[in-house]
């Protein structure tokens, strides 16, 4: 019997996940960047479930990247040739959200001139995303429920039904566990959003990530602007690497953006980042080892190669870098490759 190695099995999930969206011939989802250990369990996930027409939960913080991830799920699944429709729950009043989502007659309210159809009905086919779930009214909720159980519509002020062929995956940075417990939010239709349920892990969680994901964005501006692209000093990524991120993922764009506008080397420097960073103090270790940009880099590139059982190829891949880079980095940090402990 072939020896099992879920670690192994999971990183290689998440490349097939990734080379299948790349095959089917659009850009890879912008801004699913990392190859820690956490966010190879959220690709595993993503490569499960994506092929099922199972509801899915996404939770995570502001900013983690929860609609990236529902976008990932649609790209790599049987509906991915359909329409991907996102709803902002949070951005529209009660009866603007379910005439948005379920659609009305003529005359059903002042103002409604013609018949209209909802998003739901817009999204047969492919997937709808609810975007805040937390925050919609009991009311919604219930007919919500409708739409999950008998997979049908009625428009606001409607008599009649309508079939509907879509997959749900909503997100939320609410614990919806407790807001049920408060009566705020419905334990059936909680479960019912909740088949399958993904993470989505804070960036402070994850800070091996941080350099990949800044170089990431600091290519994608230069890109975008027509500008030759640039480095990041070790004494700012390392500052990038200690900062806790209370905006995530999306508040690291930011950054970045800004200190590449702003900057005046050929590579970003401390005094190009936004004053927050400069005065935060580091991050409470609890006695572990310290965030400095040589300790991280040499710790996860050394993790990824033992997950990928010292195979050089694959490591690159989840490291999301060339062979030759990889061997430069190993050179660097004093890893050897013919470790095997």
């Amino acid at each position: 019997m072939m020896p099992h190695f879920p670690a192994i099995e999971t990183a290689l999930e998440a490349d097939d996940l990734i080379n299948h969206l790349d095959i089917r011939g659009s850009e890879r989802i912008p801004g699913i960047v990392g190859s820690s250990k956490r966010m190879l369990d959220v690709y595993g996930m993503v490569a499960r479930v994506a092929p099922t027409t199972s509801t899915v939960l996404v939770q995570g913080e502001t900013g983690t990247g929860k609609e990236l991830i529902a976008r990932a799920i649609h790209a790599a699944s049987g509906r991915h040739r359909r329409t991907f429709v996102p709803v902002d729950c949070s951005a529209l009043a009660e009866s603007l959200l379910e005439s948005e989502l379920f659609g009305h007659v003529k005359g059903s309210f002042t103002g409604a001139m013609t018949d209209k159809r909802g998003l739901f009905e817009a999204a047969s086919g492919g997937t709808c995303f609810l975007d805040e779930i937390g925050e919609i009214s009991t009311c919604v909720q219930a007919k919500l429920l409708r739409v999950l159980q008998e997979r049908e519509v009625r428009r606001v002020g409607g008599t009649g039904t309508f079939k509907v062929d879509v997959r749900v995956i909503a997100a939320t940075n609410k614990d919806l566990g407790a807001l049920v417990a408060d009566g705020r939010f419905r334990e059936d239709l909680f479960y019912r959003l909740s088949v399958v349920t993904i993470t989505v892990p804070p960036l402070r969680e994850r800070r091996e990530d941080i350099p990949l994901l800044a170089t990431h964005f600091l290519d994608a501006y230069a890109v975008a602007n027509n500008q030759p692209p640039c480095g990041i000093s070790s004494e700012t990524m390392d500052r990038l690497v200690r900062y806790d991120w209370p905006g995530n993922v999306r508040e690291l764009q930011h950054a970045i953006e800004r200190a590449a506008a702003l900057r005046t080397k050929s590579e970003l420097v401390p005094d190009d980042l936004p004053p927050r960073l400069l005065d935060a103090p580091a991050p409470k270790t609890g006695g572990a080892a310290p965030f400095s940009l040589q300790h991280v880099v040499r710790a996860h590139v050394r993790r990824v190669l033992k997950e990928a059982r010292w195979n050089k190829k694959l490591a690159a891949q989840l490291l999301g870098i060339h062979r030759r880079t990889l061997y430069r980095l190993t050179k660097r940090h004093g890893i050897r490759l013919e470790e095997r402990e």
